[in-house]
């Protein structure tokens, strides 16, 4: 049987590279791929990162945009997708959970939203090694994660090594954009913390994130958990493409 990945999206303000980019090798692999929304509307990903100016200058490169649109076009689970509201809908039925970034305000749907910390809640204990479950998050796709709790009310991260978008990348591109873009680069407003410090706040030790500002991929794996993060677009491609041979590895164990 293929290996099964979802996607755990927002309505809108997915980052389009980080989205389209892993679809394209998930499906280049052969998995079974489905998308969720609270609601199953169909997702959109952040329409500044595709046209006009801040598409060109700052959006998704041209391969992207084009992976983008045949996801969009020709993925009837991304067109129809489930509702994690379900009281039905659980993550235990996939080998892999992906949670793609964005820093669009209309992520928060998702970072914020205590059905989808329930839910991860559950399904990344049953991560750790050994086992055949998965998971992988890039940029604000780590901030749900860190923001979901286990009973004791700590973060499912808190024992775990990540990284995620790096504080320099973001208050770098929000000091340079501001004057134009207000704080779009900043998913809570301007003066909220980065991501790389609403992470470490919920990990053990703030040295278990892994932080790099290379412009080369970057992924970081963790030794105790089959858990994979990375930063920034980028990365996508790297980090769909380990989280493909973790899950090949760990599928096919004993």
């Amino acid at each position: 049987m293929a290996p099964k990945v979802i996607f755990l999206m927002a309505d809108y303000g997915h980052d389009p590279t980080e989205t389209a980019i892993p679809w394209q090798v998930f499906r280049d692999s052969g998995f079974e791929i489905t998308f969720a929304t609270e609601a199953g509307t169909s997702p959109k990903c952040d329409e500044k990162m595709l046209s006009g100016w801040t598409g060109t200058l700052l959006g998704a490169n041209k391969a992207a945009k084009k992976v983008y649109k045949s996801l969009r076009d020709i993925d009837s689970g991304f067109q129809k997708p489930l509702a994690w509201k379900d009281d039905s809908f659980r993550l235990s039925d996939y080998d892999l959970v992906f949670l793609p970034g964005g820093h669009d305000k209309g992520v928060r749907q998702v970072i914020d939203s205590p059905r989808v910390h329930e839910l991860l809640a559950a399904y990344f204990p049953q991560t750790q090694k050994p086992s055949r479950k998965s998971i992988a998050a890039i940029c604000h796709g780590v901030q749900i994660l860190a923001m979901a709790s286990t009973n004791e009310g700590k973060s499912v991260l808190h024992d775990v090594q990540t990284t995620a978008l790096p504080a320099l990348m973001e208050q770098g591109i929000f000091y340079t954009t501001r004057l134009f873009l207000g704080d779009y680069y900043k998913t809570y407003g301007a003066g909220t913390d980065p991501v790389e410090e609403i992470v470490r706040k919920r990990l053990s030790e703030r040295r278990q994130f892994a932080s790099s500002i290379r412009p080369t991929p970057f992924v970081a794996l963790d030794p105790k958990y089959n858990y994979l993060s990375a930063r920034f677009p980028p990365d996508a491609k790297t980090l769909a493409k380990k989280a493909v041979a973790m899950v090949n590895e760990v599928t096919k164990s004993p």
